[in-house]
């Protein structure tokens, strides 16, 4: 089966999101521009979490962890779509596109393994705060972060040996702008049966339960900030909380309805669209979400921007 697999395709044909070259020349910049944002977002957040010791907490630490990740994550599948938009190839090969499947769900599932930590450290700091600094001490941080990874690791790693059992013969033109797991199954020749199974025993788990464990949070905090009198300290609990809550939101809605709603309601340009949302949209989003309504954010990030300046005009030459 597998030689059969192999010598049967060993390229897939990547169809984009247009086949319009105006659409297509517009589509890149757009994703060129989108692609900058989120690395240079996503980048400045890192840096300047690292540099300012006001900022060395637990929440920041995922959220720079979350930032890495949604570099990695868009990197997965941006870089090869403009590659195919210069180069007027749409080819990639057998390997290539289930190495592009493997890390796409790896990312994808510490980002969601990600945000119900975040979730659990506002719940921590939240209903007990007294506790706060006893229960997230800096080695519990460093095994949640290390659970995401391990545990998104063993879900795709699945999802991507399954994948090298099956047929793809014939058809080998994709719909997408990248190799997924979902359009890819439909182009299998052969039973998908186990695959789909794992989809929904083994992939639904990293969604829902991570994104059960964030309802959960979120109900006990809600009834904590309703014991609250003051107005003022309601507002600021649900502040630091609505950003959170925006992105879990964006993430979740598209990732659910593209993988776990019933096939008979899926079509190209609803998944394609929910995909990029998740891809592309929310990645680029996180930067300006977490520091636009983040007081301390938005200091460490005017430090971080006028020291680079001051460092730039000492090191300009004097001209005499």
């Amino acid at each position: 089966m597998e030689g059969e697999n192999q010598s049967a395709i060993s390229k897939f044909i990547l169809l984009g999101l247009s086949d319009q070259p105006e659409q297509q020349r517009l589509l890149f910049f757009l994703f060129f521009l989108m692609y900058l944002v989120t690395g240079l977002g996503n980048l400045l957040i890192i840096l300047a979490i690292s540099s300012d010791p006001r900022l060395h907490t637990p929440m920041y630490f995922f959220l720079s962890n979350l930032s890495l990740v949604d570099i990695c994550f868009t990197s997965t599948t941006i870089p090869k779509m403009l590659n195919n938009h210069i180069t007027k190839n749409r080819m990639i090969p057998y390997a290539w596109c289930l190495t592009q499947v493997f890390f796409n769900i790896w990312f994808a599932g510490i980002d969601s393994i990600l945000l119900a930590v975040m979730a659990y450290d506002r719940y921590v700091a939240i209903c007990a705060p007294l506790h706060y600094s006893t229960i997230m001490t800096p080695r519990v941080c460093a095994l949640l972060v290390l659970v995401s990874w391990f545990g998104a690791y063993t879900n795709s790693l699945t999802h991507t040996i399954l994948l090298t059992r099956l047929s793809f013969c014939g058809h080998n033109e994709i719909p997408h702008f990248f190799c997924d797991l979902s359009p890819l199954l439909k182009l299998a020749c052969s039973d998908t049966y186990i695959n789909d199974l794992m989809v929904y025993t083994v992939g639904a788990p990293t969604v829902f339960l991570p994104f059960i464990g964030i309802l959960i949070s979120y109900a006990y905090i809600f009834m904590a900030v309703m014991k609250i009198s003051s107005v003022s300290g309601k507002q600021k609990v649900f502040s630091t909380c609505g950003s959170h809550l925006t992105v879990v939101c964006l993430f979740y809605g598209t990732i659910i309805g593209v993988y776990f709603s019933p096939t008979s309601t899926h079509t190209a340009q609803k998944d394609t669209a929910a995909t990029v949302m998740y891809t592309v949209v929310t990645p680029m989003l996180n930067p300006f979400i977490y520091s636009l309504r983040n007081k301390d954010m938005k200091g460490a990030l005017r430090i971080l921007i006028t020291r680079k300046q001051g460092f730039n005009i000492r090191n300009f030459p004097e001209i005499s």
